[in-house]
């Protein structure tokens, strides 16, 4: 395997590992022993954790803006869109009952340690906010489209905790329909009750 391969292959463990254990608990060596490197071998690549931790950042913000463009190619309906961000609770909601959301979790973590990576980690949110806003623009609601993007990206975020504190697949599979409908009443001239506007006064 080449030098390209190889580093491939420590961002990859490392990603996992920040993942799974968290960057503060994870060390060179646990790095080192998923890909079975020697030291002399991973200290080519990367001369310290920092220096990981920003390429992982970096390799979850590229995957990040390919899957959105996936969904974007793979249809032209904004609710669909979104809703294939909603059903990632579904498809990783193993992972997330074990290890909570990933960009929640790093960005938790960094911001704790007071990292000076903790603004780029929350690019991922921002990321995953400003495409949320403009699918919300493209179904018409573009005087509250980031409101709106923040609602989905809260309420997600309230899931993914809770998932993991109880690991309830049940109460997952229940938020993540709720969520829909709630998509669909956010539809220009649908009858709803908009939780991101306040609630009616007594």
């Amino acid at each position: 395997m080449g030098a390209a391969g190889t580093r491939q292959q420590i961002l990859e463990a490392a990603d996992r590992l920040f993942y799974e254990q968290g960057f503060e608990a994870t060390s060179f060596a646990d790095i080192a022993a998923a890909v079975r490197l020697s030291r002399g071998n991973f200290y080519y690549h990367f001369k310290t954790k920092d220096e990981i931790l920003d390429a992982v950042i970096a390799l979850r913000l590229t995957n990040t803006g390919r899957m959105l463009e996936a969904w974007e190619a793979g249809t032209d309906n904004p609710v669909e869109r979104i809703r294939s961000f909603i059903h990632i609770l579904i498809m990783n909601r193993a992972k997330i009952m074990l290890y909570g959301c990933p960009v929640g979790t790093l960005c938790n973590e960094l911001s704790k340690l007071d990292h000076a990576a903790k603004e780029d980690a929350t690019r991922l949110f921002a990321l995953f906010r400003d495409w949320l806003a403009r699918q919300f623009a493209a179904l018409g609601r573009d005087a509250d489209a980031e409101a709106l993007a923040m609602h989905v990206l809260m309420r997600s975020q309230g899931v993914a905790t809770l998932a993991t504190a109880f690991r309830d697949d049940a109460f997952v599979q229940r938020e993540v329909e709720d969520m829909c409908v709630w998509l669909e009443a956010q539809r220009p001239g649908a009858s709803r009750l908009d939780p991101v506007s306040p609630p009616p006064q007594p």
